[in-house]
């Protein structure tokens, strides 16, 4: 049987970590998330354990950090606990793009999105791909945009460059809300997929279609199974982009169902600035 959290700090992660104060800040589908402060600085720690669903929860943590140390510049340490993995990565502060934009957010006239906002979440998809990476779970609550900078965090499903075999596994999909017909194809006929930076930009296109509007990008029920719902993103088309402006040309474009007709992340960043 699965694991159950909320999980307080291991004893050996509390005497590497050392922390000062500690927050919980989420628990769920096999990870338990920290904001702990330390004399050296602020990390997010992070806890995988076994989900009700999938025993691959338990290795995201050390899989992500593994990616994390080819990417960025600071410190970040990992290991195991009894239930999986552990790591300790810097905490981005800031809000979500859905959280940023909830104040405009309108299902049937949606405002025209802030394009500073949008483009410093494209740009941060694009240097992910620039480095050689598809990120593979791009989600509005994955940009965290900061006084000056924005983040792409959560990289645990993320292809591109050497992991661990210890700690690697298949890619089974991201949350459907955002999944490119082609992802949902290949989970219903085989179980996994491959990441691609095409479908990133397909799910940065949803992400913000929703943040803006509320809207999914395809219409199914809410209380669809997960294999309903991907069912519906292969066999239907998108919603109608109602965004205002040239972004919502763009957002339209980005959720082209064939994955050759979508801009790159690079030229998402082009017309964006283009726009402003």
């Amino acid at each position: 049987m699965a694991s159950q959290g909320p999980f307080a700090l291991p004893g050996h992660v509390h005497s590497v970590v050392t922390p000062l104060s500690q927050r919980l800040v989420l628990d769920r589908r096999g990870s338990t998330v920290w904001d702990v402060r330390t004399s050296d600085g602020r990390f997010a720690v992070k806890l995988g354990y076994p989900s009700r669903t999938h025993s691959w929860t338990a290795w995201a943590p050390a899989r992500e950090a593994a990616i994390l140390r080819q990417l960025i510049p600071e410190e970040v340490r990992f290991g195991e606990w009894e239930e999986g993995t552990w790591s300790a990565q810097p905490w981005h502060e800031g809000e979500s793009l859905f959280t940023l934009w909830e104040p405009h957010r309108h299902a049937k006239e949606p405002a025209a999105p802030d394009l500073d906002e949008a483009l410093s979440c494209a740009a941060a998809l694009a240097k992910l791909h620039q480095d050689g990476w598809a990120h593979g779970d791009v989600q509005p609550n994955h940009f965290v945009i900061g006084p000056s900078e924005t983040f792409l965090i959560d990289l645990a499903l993320a292809r591109g460059g050497e992991v661990p075999e210890a700690y690697d596994f298949r890619y089974r999909g991201c949350l459907v809300h955002y999944e490119a017909p082609e992802i949902s194809r290949s989970i219903l006929e085989s179980g996994t997929a491959v990441p691609t930076k095409e479908a990133d930009v397909y799910a940065l296109g949803a992400s913000l279609f929703l943040s803006a509007t509320g809207w999914r990008h395809v219409s199914y029920p809410d209380d669809a199974s997960r294999k309903d719902q991907r069912q519906a993103i292969v066999d239907k088309p998108h919603r109608p982009v109602n965004v205002p402006g040239r972004q919502g040309k763009l957002i339209e474009q980005m959720m082209s169902r064939n994955p050759a007709d979508r801009p790159s992340s690079a030229e998402v960043c082009q017309e964006l600035r283009a726009a402003r």
